[in-house]
């Protein structure tokens, strides 16, 4: 069972995340966003069976999600902060506890703009083996060290014949008699010219003998045995020159540039690689993440039981990494601890360091506090986009940095394309990817100020062509939407009619895991998934 299965999400994210009224269980009382109010209860999260469910830390009648913080009214471990009346930490100036400024909550684009540019590029290249360079980037134009191929070949089984038809079959000196001829095979020179009228069998991939004019396939020959002992090969059509035979250099010569750096080393990139000649290559290493999943109520394992909940971030953040190219252990739990979480942060030695939970100000969330212990530089916290707002990014040192993840899964997939993806995609060299758009299908609900994440399917309309359909269940604790996804729609403030156009992010499963894929190329497949309308969840 994952969080999205509750139908409804921990009220710990600051600032209304929720999408409902945050009773907070440690004194305060609290309302969320108007906007995310009326649209939960469209949605009907909160029925009136949930008036009859037991009450769980933070007062919200549904089960927590996976490190959601509910707000607090500041942060209790650093009295010189204060709040917005939303519950946005204020830190606009350096404090003894606190030595860089932070910036406020940032227009989505602006928070992707910096991500990117957090560092000013990836490490120096290396040279690795072709097995170890998968999901890299090449950091130097691939040339060709042959000619492809490398001599003329025989494109087919059959007969290398020498002039016009019909042909006669030799045995070799010695060999004479009924049987098989033995020919030409892939991996063999040829060492004697193929006289004019005369055949030999050749096999796929075989080097053409000097003489040879053609290649006649062994479906298209009748062989006739004579009374010699050679054999007479007929044939119902001419063999015109060249038939069936690959030309040395036809694919490439020595010299021609085959990729450029850059390129991302597919499977496919692999093979043509080693097809020209390469032992190594020289890419940019993957870059190295650590994920920290944190959060006393999750369990790793079996179904969720006395106010405990599955984990839904760590089975789900490892592959997503690793289809960016980056190399990510397995997830590491950690318990609500200032002291193990300060611990884990300062021995890790990560690019990237992940958190899932935490981002609020609740009195069990760490990350904030954390970071000015370690004097971590806060580049990005808070962005004005739903779900996810309360997530962040910080440099720990020069070089490395973390992503803190809201809990609820869905608002933590939108850090992750928001924050994560483009740091990432820096320190692996992948060139940023072309703005992509594409017509909604159906008309999507928008918030008032923020941007909205939403998950679509493509679907192909008779008449529009391919258009973009939002799902149901896309709330912030939800992955039933995110599962049957093609991509997430960036929808602007106040909302986008049937027919816009609007930017998409890619989601890897939608290509296949294709390390090489371009976004569109999935006309052909419908995601299931029922449209977008006003019951699809709260976000």
């Amino acid at each position: 069972m994952t969080h999205g299965e509750f139908g409804g999400e921990y009220g710990r994210e600051r600032g209304g995340e929720s999408g409902g009224m945050v009773r907070e269980a440690w004194g305060d009382e609290g309302r969320g966003d108007p906007f995310d109010d009326a649209l939960a209860l469209a949605n009907n999260v909160r029925g009136a069976a949930a008036a009859d469910a037991p009450a769980t830390r933070g007062g919200d009648s549904n089960p927590p999600t996976a490190g959601a913080r509910t707000p607090a009214s500041g942060d209790p471990t650093d009295p010189a902060d204060s709040t917005t009346p939303e519950g946005h930490p204020t830190r606009s100036t350096p404090t003894a506890r606190n030595p860089h400024p932070t910036p406020s909550t940032l227009p989505w684009h602006t928070a992707r703009d910096i991500a990117e540019r957090a560092v000013p590029g990836p490490p120096p290249p290396e040279t690795s083996t072709l097995g170890e360079a998968l999901g890299r980037t090449l950091a130097a134009p691939l040339t060709a060290l042959t000619d492809l191929p490398s001599f003329d070949t025989s494109a087919m089984d059959g007969w290398a014949v020498s002039g016009p038809g019909p042909w006669r079959i030799d045995h070799p000196a010695g060999e004479a008699g009924a049987g098989p001829r033995p020919g030409i095979l892939a991996g063999h020179a040829p060492t004697e010219a193929l006289p004019d009228g005369h055949a030999i069998p050749i096999a796929t991939g075989a080097r053409i003998p000097s003489g040879a004019t053609a290649v006649l396939r062994s479906e298209h020959g009748e062989v006739h045995e004579l009374s010699d002992g050679g054999a007479r090969l007929y044939a119902p059509r001419p063999a015109p020159p060249g038939q069936d035979i690959r030309p040395r250099g036809q694919e490439c010569r020595r010299g021609d540039q085959l990729l450029p750096a850059g390129a991302l080393v597919t499977p496919a990139v692999l093979g043509l690689a080693a097809a020209a000649g390469y032992d190594e290559l020289t890419a940019y290493p993957r870059p190295r993440a650590e994920i920290l999943v944190l959060g006393d109520e999750l369990l790793q394992h079996g179904l969720p039981q006395e106010g405990r909940i599955r984990d839904a971030l760590g089975p789900m953040l490892s592959p997503w990494l690793h289809a960016l190219g980056v190399e990510a252990a397995a997830p590491r739990h950690l318990a609500d601890d200032a002291d193990t979480l300060y611990a884990a942060l300062a021995e890790s030695t990560a690019d990237v360091v992940i958190t899932t939970g935490g981002t609020a100000s609740g009195p069990v969330d760490h990350v904030h506090p954390t970071l000015r212990r370690l004097g971590a530089e806060v580049l990005v916290d808070g962005v004005a986009v739903r779900p996810g707002h309360p997530m962040l990014l910080a440099r720990l040192a020069p070089r490395r940095h973390l992503v803190g993840l809201p809990g609820n899964p869905l608002a933590a997939v939108s850090g992750l394309c928001t924050l994560a993806e483009p740091l990432l995609r820096t320190l692996a060299a992948r060139p940023p990817v072309a703005p992509y758009r594409m017509p909604l299908a159906a008309p999507v609900h928008g918030h008032p100020q923020d941007t909205r994440l939403v998950p679509v399917a493509y679907r192909d309309d008779e008449r529009y062509g391919l258009m973009a359909a939002p799902l149901h269940f896309h709330g912030p604790a939800m992955l039933r939407g995110i599962a049957t996804a093609d991509a997430l729609a960036v929808v602007p403030p106040g909302g986008a009619e049937r027919g816009a156009e609007l930017e998409l992010l890619e989601l890897p499963w939608s290509a296949g895991w294709s390390a090489g894929w371009t976004p569109g190329s999935s006309t052909g497949w419908t995601a299931p998934g029922a449209p977008y309308a006003p019951t699809g969840g709260s976000a």
